[in-house]
């Protein structure tokens, strides 16, 4: 029977940052495990590969300091470790004199986060970062960067094996035992002993903490992001990335170009909900799944207070015109035949009864356990700082060896 000082659930990005920065302490015996057949198999590895700068968060909070910390260390690590990436800077754009003050907001943010060389620009100005936008105001946000999130997930896994531990995959968590003291993992592979345990399944990461006893006083519901991939002959038309200045009541970014780091253009994502927590299609579905979600009392006060916006983006999901249309607000020059359907994300947002998102990132900690049971955008960035946090807390709860 294996045993282990910790085993950490889920080979996301958060859960290989965690147990990386835990190897470093060469006295611990770490595993982490993973049920699928491979690491970084949903949110880490199905996102858009921006490395975000710190723009949107509020002052102060987990995900503001953990993105500016985060981004700066991985662009460290993708320097030393020779993991292509691009620090080409993204352009955010106003198209309605309504959404200035919006933008005004951003700018502030930004520069209590500590964002440097940020360059508001007016009219024609946005054209020489982005020749074919079309908008009345811009911020220029020179340190935003692109990246594949799989590159660095892998080296991440590479580096804890490396280190003499373990990435076990096919290995789905089922239930947690207390055997005097230790912790005894269930697992479809059999039993995992170790006194510890760091859960960090995303998706299934309010499932997890209630396996092991914890109340986690939210609930995930998934939603589905969806994009569409421009045509070679449209690569023109973006240079790097283009957003639009997102609606503060909806808490997503709204449709938005990327450049990816191995080339091609992505617009998108919509946001819908997903009738699966895996849900990767219009067609998926789990009655399990849907079955939670619909019966959440946060879920049903949410979907009455943004039914309608809701409903915008499953028309927008199923209608490509709607979704053009959205894309022209900042491109003017893009058709429908410029465009073509490309993959989709799952985003684990964490609900509270009262219906309120949590926007920030939430972890609670149980006896001989931690739970991270919300790690939101822009957790693939902050990924480095967020497993220091981790393990810094490990190394208080925990008690462990120097």
């Amino acid at each position: 029977m294996k045993s282990y000082d910790i085993v950490v659930i889920g080979a996301g990005i958060v859960g290989l940052a965690t147990a990386l920065t835990l190897s470093k302490n060469k006295k611990l015996k770490i595993a982490v495990i993973e049920s699928e057949g491979k690491i970084a198999r949903h949110q880490t590895g199905n996102n858009s590969g921006v490395i975000h700068s710190g723009l949107y968060y509020k002052p102060g909070s987990l995900k503001a300091q953990n993105c500016v910390r985060g981004r700066q260390a991985l662009y460290r690590f993708c320097e030393e470790h020779h993991i292509a990436h691009d620090r080409c800077g993204k352009l955010v754009v106003a198209t309605d004199p309504k959404e200035i003050p919006y933008l005004n907001d951003l700018e502030q943010r930004g520069l209590a986060n500590g964002l440097q060389g940020l360059k508001r620009l007016k009219g024609e100005e946005l054209k020489e970062y982005e020749p074919h936008v079309t908008g009345i105001d811009g911020l220029f946000v020179p340190e935003t960067g692109i990246v594949d999130y799989n590159d660095v997930a892998a080296v991440y896994a590479h580096l804890i094996r490396q280190a003499g531990n373990e990435v076990l995959l096919n290995t789905r968590f089922e239930n947690l035992q207390n055997d005097s003291g230790e912790l005894v993992l269930e697992t479809n592979r059999g039993s995992i002993h170790s006194k510890h345990l760091i859960n960090c399944a995303g998706l299934q990461s309010d499932r997890v903490a209630i396996k092991c006893g914890i109340e986690p006083g939210l609930r995930i519901v998934p939603f589905r992001g969806e994009y569409y991939k421009l045509k070679p002959r449209k690569y023109h038309l973006v240079k790097n990335l283009i957003y639009p200045v997102p609606d503060p009541a909806f808490p997503f970014l709204g449709v938005h170009f990327t450049r990816m780091i191995h080339g091609g253009v992505e617009a998108g994502p919509n946001a819908v909900l997903a009738f699966k927590r895996e849900g990767y299609t219009k067609f998926s579905f789990s009655l399990k799944d849907t079955w939670q979600t619909f019966t959440y009392s946060g879920f049903l006060k949410l979907a009455s207070k943004y039914m309608r916006m809701g409903l915008g983006e499953f028309y927008r999901s199923y209608n490509k015109a709607a979704f053009v249309h959205a894309l022209q607000r900042l491109i003017p020059d893009i058709e429908g035949e410029d465009i073509e359907p490309g993959g989709a994300g799952i985003r684990a947002q964490a609900l509270e009864k009262s219906g309120a998102l949590v926007d920030d990132f939430r972890v609670v900690e149980g006896e001989n356990m931690i739970h991270v049971l919300n790690a939101p955008s822009p957790a693939a960035t902050a990924s480095l700082s967020i497993g220091q946090y981790i393990s810094e807390l490990a190394q208080k709860d925990f008690d462990l060896p120097d």
